[in-house]
C-alpha cells in the first residue's frame, strides 16, 4: 500500500477507533499524530489503512457535535458568570451597567501546527487574547522563559503530542511518556519567572501525559490521571474557564474540567483563583 504524509488513515490492530494523520513514513514504520486527540504513535505500515470518505465524514461529523456540545456548555456557563459579574458591579441594582474588564493573556504553545490553529480559532470564538507558539515539544523549555518575559501572559498552555508506551516502562516512570519530561521542564522554567500559581496558570499535557511529575513541576491543570487521550481543544476550555472567573472568586477543578470533552479521567487539577478583573466607570472615549 502507497502512503504520503498528510493522509488520514487508522490502525487495524485497535480496530480502527482512533483517525491519525500521517507525519513521517521511515522504512516500514510510520509516525501518527492524532487528528482530534493529543496522542502520537508509531505504526507498521501494514497496520494500517486509509480511511475512506464515506468513513471520513461520519468520524468527523461526530467529533463536531461533541465539539459543538461542549461549546454550547462553556455558553452557558460564561452567560451565567457574566450575569453574576453584572449583578454584583451594580450592587444588585437594576441599572444601566457600565463597567470595563481587564481580560487575561494567553500564551499558547503547542507541538501541533494544525492543533494550534483550531485552538486559536477557539480562542478567537470566545473572545480571549491569545499568543500562540508552533514548537518542537523538545524545544519548548528552551524559549518559554525568554516568551515570559517578552508577552507578560496571564496564563500558559504547554500542549501538544503525547503518549505512554509499556515497553519503556510503567505509568510511574516519566521517562516512558514521549514528551511528558519536555512538558514538565518546561512548566518548571516558566515557574522560575513566576513562581504564583495564581499569578500565572499553566495548564500542561498531551494524550497519556504524566499527571502527576506535571502538577509537581508547577502546573495548575494537567493531563492526564487516567493515561487516558485527551481532545485536542480540552486544554483551552479550561484556560477560558479561569480567564473569565472573577479573580476574588476560586475555580474548582471540578467546574474547571466540565465543558471540556474529556473530564476528570483525562483531565485534572489544583484550586485555582480567577483571572478576570473588572472595574467602573467604563467611559466612552468616542464621545
Amino acid at each position: 500500500m502507497n502512503l504520503s504524509t498528510g493522509e488520514l488513515v487508522t490502525r487495524a490492530s485497535y480496530k480502527h477507533d482512533i483517525l491519525f494523520r500521517i507525519i513521517n513514513i521511515h522504512n516500514d514504520t510510520v509516525l501518527l499524530h492524532g487528528e482530534d486527540i493529543r496522542l502520537e504513535a508509531d505504526a507498521h505500515v501494514e497496520d494500517l489503512e486509509k480511511v475512506e470518505e464515506r468513513d471520513l465524514e461520519k468520524r468527523r461529523k461526530s467529533i463536531k457535535e461533541k465539539e459543538d456540545y461542549s461549546y454550547r456548555l462553556f455558553r452557558q456557563d460564561y452567560q451565567l458568570m457574566k450575569e453574576k459579574r453584572e449583578y454584583e458591579s451594580t450592587a444588585g441594582y437594576h441599572q444601566p451597567t457600565n463597567y470595563f474588564q481587564i481580560p487575561a493573556r494567553v500564551l499558547h504553545l503547542d507541538g501541533d501546527r494544525l492543533y494550534l490553529k483550531k485552538c486559536i480559532d477557539l480562542y478567537q470564538r470566545i473572545g480571549l487574547q491569545v499568543h500562540g507558539v508552533h514548537l518542537n515539544e523538545k524545544e519548548m523549555s528552551l524559549e518559554i522563559g525568554s516568551l515570559v518575559k517578552k508577552i507578560q501572559p496571564d496564563i500558559i498552555v504547554i500542549t501538544g503530542h503525547d503518549a505512554f508506551s509499556r515497553n519503556n516502562g510503567d505509568k510511574n516512570d516519566i521517562r516512558a511518556y514521549r514528551h511528558s519530561k519536555y512538558f514538565a521542564e518546561t512548566v518548571r522554567e516558566a515557574r522560575k519567572v513566576i513562581p504564583n500559581l495564581d499569578q500565572l496558570v499553566i495548564f500542561a499535557g498531551a494524550c497519556q501525559s504524566h499527571f502527576e511529575s506535571l502538577i509537581r513541576a508547577g502546573a495548575n491543570f494537567a493531563s492526564s490521571p487516567s493515561r487516558i487521550n485527551i481532545h485536542a481543544l480540552d486544554p483551552v476550555y479550561i484556560a477560558a474557564k479561569i480567564a473569565y472567573t472573577p479573580f476574588m472568586d476560586k475555580v474548582g477543578v471540578y467546574d474547571a474540567l466540565r465543558n471540556t470533552l474529556t473530564g476528570d479521567k483525562g483531565l485534572g487539577g489544583v484550586e485555582t483563583r480567577g483571572l478576570l478583573r473588572t472595574g467602573m466607570p467604563y467611559i466612552d472615549q468616542s464621545n
